[in-house]
């Protein structure tokens, strides 16, 4: 489906979201979608049980919606908590406690966030943060494979995600987007300030 070659990362960046957006409104992307779910609740029911807090995303310009998903599973045990971020000014991401039916204030990119001010939702520290892909391209290093992320391009993930991991060694990351997303070398590269995703959701499974 990719089919871009020398572009720059505006331009790739672009052309993913209209082609995420012709996607969305196939026929069988429902099935997709259900495919990607069904392993995020694969996950969930395993290596998720030990988790107490994640960090979801809200859905924007055709994302998964996996809203449904993680409350179930917060719903499921009253230590659990999700998340949404907050972008600060100096493009730094802050976590906050959301519920469903909580309301939200658009951020300067048009994004639903959580209220810092709202003292009945405190700060959060997820140990499990799951962060919507544009693109995505894999690599090879020490006989691992590593997995990126090509995102809107205002470097929020990669700055709050070098910081949360000197604090958090244990964090996981995951990339959620689908298999036709994955870029090659001619394509896109992932830069020295990226920082790698420890998994990637597609509806093939959880990669990683």
């Amino acid at each position: 489906m990719n089919d871009m070659h020398g572009n720059s990362p505006k331009t790739l960046r672009q052309e993913l979201l209209l082609q995420r957006k012709e996607f969305a409104a196939k026929h069988n992307y429902r099935e997709k979608q259900d495919c990607l779910i069904g392993h995020l609740n694969d996950f969930l029911a395993t290596r998720g049980q030990a988790l107490r807090s994640i960090a979801a995303y809200w859905p924007i310009q055709n994302e998964v919606d996996l809203r449904p998903t993680l409350l179930a599973w917060a719903n499921s045990d009253s230590s659990r908590q999700i998340s949404l971020p907050y972008a600060r000014p100096d493009k730094h991401l802050d976590f906050y406690q959301w519920a469903e039916g909580d309301i939200l204030i658009p951020s300067q990119h048009g994004v639903p966030e959580p209220n810092p001010d709202n003292t009945s939702r405190p700060q959060a520290m997820p140990d499990c943060i799951l962060i919507p892909c544009v693109g995505w391209s894999s690599s090879m290093l020490n006989g691992k494979t590593h997995y990126w992320r090509l995102g809107y391009g205002g470097g929020y993930f990669d700055r709050t995600l070098a910081q949360l991991r000197k604090d958090q060694p244990q964090l996981i990351c995951i990339g959620v987007g689908f298999d036709w997303q994955k870029l090659n070398d001619d394509q896109w590269a992932a830069q020295t300030h990226d920082e790698p995703l420890d998994l990637l959701l597609t509806e093939t499974g959880l990669l990683g």
